[in-house]
């Protein structure tokens, strides 16, 4: 069983930063594409950062260059690194796992539903 658990969230001034973690258990072979979305109040759950399976990491605009995705193997843990906040940044985060079953992970952010897993969210506020 595959089990996504965030922690990291709280609150930043405008231009700080914070580092969210997920810890990923079940997830036994590489085959997996993994992500962080984030979902604000009203709005709907929106795409940030994917990592293929061979480790490519690839943004959307409203991040790139400001986030930053990457995975620790031995600890099992996806990461996101996010620097010079903005209030708009305000959201539940959400790191999501699927079974690549061919084409691109980046691509999968547009589909949320396409992701099979889910961790529970943690909250960031980002005060001007």
């Amino acid at each position: 069983e595959v089990r996504l658990v965030e922690s990291g969230g709280g609150s930043a001034q405008a231009g700080g930063s914070l580092r969210l973690s997920c810890a990923a258990s079940g997830i036994t072979d590489r085959r997996y594409c993994m992500a962080w979305f984030r979902q604000a109040p009203g709005k709907e759950r929106e795409g940030l950062a994917s990592l293929s399976i061979a480790g490519a990491a690839m943004y959307v605009n409203s991040v790139k260059g400001r986030f930053t995705i990457s995975k620790d193997n031995a600890a099992n843990t996806l990461n996101l690194q996010m620097n010079s906040l903005k209030p708009e940044d305000t959201a539940m985060y959400y790191c999501a796992a699927t079974e690549l079953r061919g084409g691109s992970c980046f691509a999968l952010l547009s589909t949320p539903a396409r992701f099979d897993y889910w961790g529970q969210g943690t909250q960031v506020t980002v005060s001007s």
